[in-house]
């Protein structure tokens, strides 16, 4: 299911515009080179709708949110709904400053997105207005674990209907669902939480899927990011030497994904649907 996904990505491409945290925006970058997408970066409000225009998606990301990118954000995101782009809205950090979480929100209201990925307290601040996030962690009380899985997924579930996307949502179990099904994915190392930006570069990479495969394949296209992206944490870090840390795993993961195939990514992705 999941193989034709980066196979169709491989061979057709995406450009992808991003409009994204800075922290992070070279590895977002070579991550989409590495999965087969392409990156632009632009973010003033001037030229942000013509560059998005010649992609084919939109990754909008609020992780180093300031007023001069905001009106960007809208501009890209309303000509990207006007051409039928695909996009995708990181809400990094909602919860955590009134200035992020109503961003967000206004996002949501204005532009129709295909997805939105997050972890579980940036969607639980925008869904019930729970502000509990530290940083651009989840906090400890939010996480998914076994224990409450079957809540968080119903969760989920709920906020993607309301919404009316696909919602992804990140961490230890990663949960990607469309309002009827939900991927339960188990891929992915807990040290990838030590690198700055893992999740800004699934949200750039998801882009990409879901803009090279049918829109009709959203879910299933979100859903192989997610995987591709943890089992790149997993190869990443078996390749690791003694004496190397967090700065060459970032790099172990980025080649991770230049070399997978849809082979690969079939056989290595773990996951149920519920």
């Amino acid at each position: 299911m999941l193989k034709d996904k980066l196979d169709n990505l491989r061979k057709n491409g995406a450009l992808i515009h991003n409009i994204t945290n800075y922290v992070t925006v070279n590895d977002v970058a070579n991550a989409l080179l590495a999965c087969g997408g392409s990156p632009i970066m632009a973010d003033d409000e001037e030229e942000a709708p013509e560059i998005t225009a010649i992609c084919g998606g939109l990754n909008i990301n609020i992780g180093t949110l300031n007023k001069r990118t905001i009106p960007a954000m809208y501009a890209a995101g309303r000509k990207a709904n006007e051409l039928g782009h695909r996009v995708l809205l990181d809400p990094v950090g909602s919860g955590a400053s009134r200035l992020r979480t109503e961003t967000a929100r206004g996002l949501i209201r204005e532009i129709r997105f295909d997805v939105i990925r997050g972890n579980i307290s940036e969607i639980k601040a925008l869904a019930v207005g729970t502000e509990t996030t530290k940083g651009v962690d989840a906090d400890v009380a939010d996480a998914v674990t076994e224990d409450n899985l079957s809540e968080a997924v119903e969760f989920v579930k709920s906020f993607a209907r309301r919404e009316g996307c696909v919602a992804a949502v990140t961490g230890a179990i990663d949960l990607v669902s469309d309002g009827q099904r939900c991927f339960v994915i188990r891929n992915g190392r807990p040290e990838m939480g030590r690198i700055t930006g893992t999740g800004c570069q699934l949200s750039a990479v998801m882009t990409a899927f879901i803009t090279a495969n049918r829109r009709e394949e959203v879910l299933e296209s979100a859903a192989a990011a997610v995987c591709a992206m943890g089992l790149a944490g997993e190869i990443g870090f078996f390749r690791l030497s003694p004496g190397e840390g967090n700065a060459t795993y970032r790099n172990r993961i980025i080649d991770a994904l230049y070399h997978m195939d849809g082979d690969q990514l079939e056989k290595g992705a773990r996951y149920e649907i519920r």
